[in-house]
């Protein structure tokens, strides 16, 4: 039934926010898994921020505000707990491999509302299915082209949004310093993260504007690959960053492995198999929507001995 105040993707919108794997996005972590400190990057801030992003250059170019925002909100609730850390674990134990913009799909149209899902349009879907990027390429086209223009807007604004939030984080984590950025890249996109994200939004707008694609130009494309291959190197690969996804990636793959032996150890919902898939794809949903915290209490709970009281 259509609303006499919201727009179809306004309706899909709220759907989204008022979802449980929303709000469980603010237990799942980035790059810094389960921190202590409350400014880290988590996977709901990482969401409204790239919400906010993709609305300024829908706006912009006057394009649909109301489907770019939906789209953003909704691209990430595939998430595995302790970023791609999880979700390279499951890759590796899940036949047929595990990919977060597949698995946020799964979420809206099977999994959300005791299996009936969202009820989603079809451009919001589309939208989902197509914002991830490849590892070189900033606008890759691996995950397939996005049918509009909104969905390009969410994908360029999601690497916009994460780029600048890990350069952030790192300072605070104390991997990177103040100046450390490459010289090159911190001339042309800015020194500050406000700088680099006003740069990249008004070079989108600049080089979109009339054109059927979006896109940056040339020179800030260039910047910002050489930017995310500075964090490849710098932070993703940090050893300390390195040993504790390690350690996530035990936790995901012991835990998938343990209820893939015990289904019968599953939550309700995720003991019956409507669709046949068998119980590694069940396991592999209920672990994806996992909080960092919860997973961490699931392995403590399960292979951890108890401490008797005195």
């Amino acid at each position: 039934m259509e609303s006499p105040v919201r727009t179809a993707y306004q309706r899909d919108r709220d759907r989204i926010l008022h979802s449980n794997s929303f709000r469980r996005l603010r237990g799942k972590t980035q790059v810094f898994i389960a921190p202590a400190g409350d400014h880290y990057t988590t996977r709901l801030s990482h969401v409204l921020e790239v919400s906010q992003v993709a609305r300024v250059i829908a706006r912009a170019l006057q394009l649909n505000e109301d489907l770019a925002e939906s789209i953003a909100l909704a691209h990430d609730l595939g998430h595995a707990p302790f970023g791609h850390a999880g979700q390279e674990a499951l890759d590796h134990v899940l036949e047929g491999g595990y990919r977060h913009d597949e698995q946020s799909v799964r979420v809206v149209e099977l999994l959300e509302r005791g299996g009936q899902g969202l009820n989603l349009t079809r451009d919001v879907v589309d939208g989902i299915r197509t914002h991830r990027k490849p590892r070189h390429d900033v606008m890759g086209v691996t995950a397939g082209q996005p049918s509009t223009l909104e969905a390009a807007a969410v994908k360029l604004a999601d690497a916009v949004a994460y780029i600048n939030a890990d350069v952030d984080d790192a300072v605070r984590a104390g991997i990177l310093h103040d100046g450390d950025l490459p010289r090159r890249a911190a001339a042309r996109l800015g020194r500050t993260r406000s700088e680099r994200i006003n740069t990249l939004v008004c070079d989108i707008v600049e080089t979109s504007a009339g054109r059927p694609q979006l896109a940056l130009s040339p020179n800030v494309l260039a910047a910002l690959n050489e930017l995310r291959d500075y964090l490849f190197r710098a932070v993703y690969t940090n050893a300390v960053v390195k040993r504790e996804a390690d350690r996530s990636r035990h936790v995901v793959t012991e835990l998938f492995r343990y209820f893939v032996a015990h289904p019968e150890a599953l939550p309700p919902e995720f003991r019956e198999d409507p669709r046949q898939e068998g119980p590694e794809r069940r396991v592999a949903d209920y672990i994806a929507g996992m909080t960092d915290q919860y997973a961490i209490a699931r392995f403590s709970d399960l292979f951890v001995p108890k401490v008797w009281p005195v």
